[in-house]
């Protein structure tokens, strides 16, 4: 039995590809992840594309992309989602998993999104008391960093920050420890479902649509964005022009981006909002969270 994985580069849709793997009742075929058309990055995570196609890479795993328009209308969403279940069916899919925690909500928009199209559900990380499973992830050597968070619940500070031990310590009251009420989103480095380490550094941080993320996610240390240290002068690539639509030539050598803002500046959000414990309402319509 075949299923495929909706993967958002974050800690629980990683855990749950581990999860499938040793419990051996169906083989992952694919990744599938929705990404911002316009930006190309990952939707809601805003994890640049570069950065998704290497954790594909290192999960070993064919990655299935589906471009969302920006703003994206619910009615798109859905159409695009039914065409990605075609899709799955035609190539021998009989289930779609995700890495839901216990939004009651979204698990039941997912099963009612796939009801009569041929694909099971699953959800096999469903349930696992966050305090557990953070702890599970950590002592299996999962490594992840803070892609972007909720100022209204977190300090600005921790955006870029590992998500490890010391961080769960030091949140305030109320914060989940995997941030499954939306407090945080995550892009996952290391763990036993990748065979390869993907070596990052945070970038500058900014304030858009009242969450805090980070502009330039991560220069990778192996080939995309090196960061030459024995240079003072040469700063890591600012991926600023991205996020303002425009399409920057690829820097022989790091360099400042086309645009540099300071980090309170309000720019236009290049993904649809956050996870919560609803669905969230944008300009164009409803969008279904991503686990």
């Amino acid at each position: 039995k075949k299923c495929i994985l909706s993967w958002s580069g974050g800690k629980d849709s990683a855990w749950a590809l581990k999860l499938l793997r040793e419990q051996g009742d169906w083989q992952v075929g694919a990744l599938l992840t929705t990404v911002n058309e316009h930006f190309r990055r990952i939707a809601i995570h805003g994890v640049r594309e570069d950065l998704l196609d290497r954790q594909a890479e290192a999960a070993g795993l064919p990655l299935w992309k589906v471009p969302l328009p920006w703003p994206c209308p619910n009615e798109e969403y859905e159409r695009r989602m039914a065409a990605v279940c075609e899709r799955a069916i035609a190539e021998g899919f009989t289930a779609f998993a995700f890495g839901d925690l216990f939004l009651e909500e979204i698990r039941a928009y997912r099963e009612r999104m796939l009801a009569g199209t041929g694909l099971q559900p699953l959800f096999p990380v469903w349930g696992i008391p966050t305090d557990c499973l953070a702890d599970e992830m950590l002592s299996a050597g999962v490594k992840a960093r803070l892609t972007c968070l909720d100022p209204r619940k977190l300090p600005a500070e921790f955006a870029g920050r590992s998500w490890d031990r010391d961080l769960i310590a030091s949140l305030p009251a109320g914060v989940d420890p995997c941030g499954e009420n939306g407090e945080f989103h995550t892009f996952v480095t290391a763990g036993p479902m990748l065979h390869q380490e993907i070596l990052v550094e945070p970038g500058e941080r900014v304030e858009r649509d009242g969450l805090i993320r980070l502009v330039r996610d991560w220069a990778l240390a192996l080939g995309l964005c090196p960061i030459r240290r024995e240079d003072p002068g040469l700063k890591p690539i600012v991926f600023m022009a991205l996020i303002s639509g425009l399409k920057p030539a690829a820097p022989t050598q790091p360099s400042r981006g086309c645009i540099d803002r300071p980090f309170n500046t309000r720019l236009p959000s290049p993904t649809p909002p956050q996870k919560s414990s609803s669905l969230q309402s944008t300009p164009g319509g409803t969008i279904l969270p991503p686990n």
